[in-house]
């Protein structure tokens, strides 16, 4: 989502910054984890640790086996992969690159999701030439927390809105994809301001105002790949149902 932030500021106040930051160009998905703590990279390769040992317990791999769409879901990660590193500069010292997330969790639920992002992100750090020390820092921010945000929004919205086409597509998809995206943009400013590197005051001078615009594009996105599948593919999506969304209506 949020691109490494290169210091553009006359001072960096966390003591783990180095000299090599300043003005390296940002690379996509990639949190520099010189900016926090041993803790909080110790405490983000914990958590990251025990979301993909339980995504890949609760996986039901048999019915990806069962429905033959285990080429759909490695193709959805090397797609995934290269969107990732196909990033615009908003402003020197900020990219920005679309997630696709909120699609791959409709298609195939939180656990497979959380397994896709992980290796499109191990794939991006191989072909950049990366450092490992921030891989579960950015697999959080830019993978299991828009895929669990995206989750949470489909078991509210089929709880409190009628089960219809329109909603499953234009709440579930669009406006669910553009809300994930705008929310990752601000956590990870606000990781980037609780680590010390920067100050609310200067984001908000300078990244912040970009964030509200990463809604559409997002939003299309995931949207219209959600209208095709439904439409033409709805044996892909693990989240549709014709019984539901259509029979009747």
């Amino acid at each position: 989502m949020l691109s490494q932030l290169t210091p553009t500021f006359p001072l960096y106040r966390n003591p783990r910054s180095s000299l090599a930051t300043r003005g390296r160009r940002p690379n996509p998905m990639n949190l520099d984890p010189a900016l926090f703590s041993d803790f909080a990279v110790l405490t983000a390769v914990a958590l990251y640790l025990c979301c993909l040992l339980l995504a890949l317990w609760l996986a039901p791999w048999r019915r990806l086996l069962q429905a033959r769409l285990t080429h759909v879901f490695f193709g959805a990660t090397v797609v995934l992969m290269f969107l990732w590193q196909m990033e615009a500069q908003v402003q020197p010292g900020l990219s920005y690159h679309l997630l696709g997330l909120t699609a791959v969790t409709l298609i195939f639920s939180w656990s497979f999701a959380v397994i896709a992002a992980s290796l499109a992100l191990l794939g991006v750090h191989v072909n950049a030439g990366l450092g490992w020390e921030g891989f579960a820092l950015n697999a959080l921010l830019s993978g299991v927390l828009p895929i669990t945000l995206t989750q949470v929004m489909l078991v509210l919205i089929r709880w409190y809105l009628p089960k219809q086409f329109f909603v499953y597509v234009l709440v579930n998809a669009f406006l669910t994809a553009g809300l994930v995206g705008v929310a990752m943009g601000y956590m990870a400013a606000w990781l980037l301001v609780g680590s010390g590197a920067y100050t609310f005051a200067e984001l908000s001078q300078t990244v912040l105002p970009f964030f509200p615009l990463m809604f559409l594009p997002e939003a299309m996105l995931n949207g219209w790949i959600m209208v095709i599948l439904v439409a033409f593919r709805p044996e892909w999506v693990y989240s549709f149902s014709d019984e539901q969304y259509l029979k009747g209506k």
